[in-house]
């Protein structure tokens, strides 16, 4: 895990940053919360860390006096984010080695998206070798199995903003995530995923088709129909009379 501190004079912030953010998963664990830059540069001296996430305005000394003071002190990412929508911040904050800027209140998947990226140059950097499987999956990859398992166990009322809340994301973003990041789109894998549930019960006669138009979503036989012919090329009963005995529905 690398180390991460946080330093933000309000404690609304550094509590909802530190509780309500995935930092295991994008492997990143808090080294410390601290309310001022002063606070943040006397644990830095003596303490590892990798990743700086600072506020920029803060009492006895602020996120840029902070930075400055460790550039020739410690190699150390920082982060800003602030409130002030201020060019000569902007300015400064680049100027004094920053990486990143962002706009209070931030946005979880801006910073998903800074943190991802700041981990696999961290990677390249300290020429770390992938861990096993199962515990190398990336915050996306995780993400993106949560939302296929939901899926494929509730495809009959599924819906994206159920999803986004069970992955804590917006729907929006949660779209664009499964777009960039997986080979197939959140409305395509549910219509697979429907499809081809639709056509395992069509090979058991004891399914009655507007039975099965319910059981995977479409209150309308229709328009289960009209979707099974568009998906396969065939109706639901000439899939059916392919798949079952003669003596079928």
């Amino acid at each position: 895990m690398y180390q991460v501190i946080i330093v933000d004079d309000e404690a609304k912030i550094r509590s909802g940053l530190l509780n309500l953010f995935p930092w295991n998963q994008l492997g990143f664990e808090v080294a410390g919360c601290f309310a001022n830059g002063k606070e943040a540069y006397e644990f830095i001296l003596g303490n590892h860390v990798d990743l700086i996430l600072s506020d920029i305005r803060m009492p006895i000394m602020d996120g840029l006096e902070l930075s400055e003071k460790l550039s020739s002190k410690r190699k150390v990412r920082i982060i800003f984010f602030s409130g002030y929508q201020d060019f000569d911040y902007v300015r400064r904050a680049l100027r004094s080695g920053a990486i990143d800027y962002l706009l209070k209140p931030v946005k979880y998947e801006d910073l998903v998206d800074c943190l991802t990226k700041i981990r696999e140059n961290l990677n390249i950097e300290n020429h770390r070798s992938p861990a096993p499987e199962e515990e190398n999956l990336s915050y996306y990859e995780k993400l993106i199995s949560m939302v296929k398992n939901y899926l494929d166990t509730n495809y009959q009322n599924a819906t994206l903003e159920q999803a986004a809340r069970l992955v804590e994301l917006s729907p929006n973003y949660l779209s664009k995530v499964m777009k960039e990041h997986s080979n197939i789109s959140f409305s395509n894998y549910l219509l697979k995923t429907r499809m081809d549930n639709a056509a395992r019960m069509l090979k058991d006669i004891g399914y009655k088709q507007y039975e099965i138009a319910y059981r995977v979503g479409y209150d309308n036989p229709k328009n289960f129909s009209r979707a099974f012919h568009q998906y396969f090329h065939m109706t639901p009963s000439q899939y059916r009379q392919n798949h079952c005995p003669p003596h079928g529905e």
